[in-house]
């Protein structure tokens, strides 16, 4: 699959940008180990490798900033309002239409990106509900080649960003682009405490003020 290709060609030294495309995912992998579901020819199924200077705590920027590449390629080719809920989900209106998983391969950073652009239905019972980019967009059907460019070229932007102007550079823009990262009430899957979400620290990890005042 893209994801074992991708992480194959990082340890074999490919280079900043490479991209490795498949038109199904049969094992697609979600964060803590949730099946992604990925019908074929309908969405883009995708891994970008990233070599960045991030100190290894800071990983998480990675992830940040492919949200809003995601993000930010969605909204040019659809004109549809993206959100970002920390630290790896697009949503429009509420419903789940992107994900990013990155993990770290022989220092390189492997970013799969799965993006629902055309499927017509989803599942019922889903932990958030998804949806599509033709479903959300009343259904029109969108061009998967315009968004995967977009999305390259938001990459290139915010690789720059993060080049030039740092990692605080990113945490802003993320900070901006999500209504998750300040002032939202919040469940922690892990403990299940309740809390209020108090924005991010330095190296991209979420803050949350719990009710019990921790």
């Amino acid at each position: 699959g893209a994801p074992a290709l991708a992480s194959a060609l990082a340890s074999a030294g490919a280079p900043h940008g490479t991209v490795v495309l498949a038109e199904e995912q049969t094992a697609g992998m979600g964060r803590l180990g949730r099946s992604w579901i990925s019908a074929s020819e309908v969405g883009i199924y995708s891994s970008i490798l990233l070599r960045l200077s991030l100190q290894l705590g800071s990983l998480p920027i990675a992830s940040l900033l492919m949200g809003l590449a995601v993000a930010e390629a969605i909204q040019r080719s659809t004109e549809l309002i993206c959100d970002l809920r920390w630290p790896n989900d697009v949503l429009v209106r509420e419903r789940k239409v992107a994900g990013i998983l990155t993990h770290l391969t022989d220092g390189c950073i492997v970013a799969g990106i799965g993006i629902n652009v055309n499927q017509t239905r989803f599942p019922e019972g889903l932990r958030t509900p998804a949806s599509s980019l033709l479903i959300e967009g009343e259904g029109r059907e969108q061009s998967r080649e315009t968004i995967l460019i977009h999305l390259l070229e938001a990459v290139d932007t915010f690789c720059s960003m993060l080049e030039t102007a740092g990692p605080e550079s990113i945490l802003r823009a993320f900070t901006r682009a999500s209504s998750y990262a300040l002032h939202r009430r919040v469940f922690l899957e892990d403990t299940g405490e309740k809390g209020t979400t108090a924005g991010l620290d330095n190296n991209g990890f979420l803050l949350v003020n719990l009710d019990r005042g921790k």
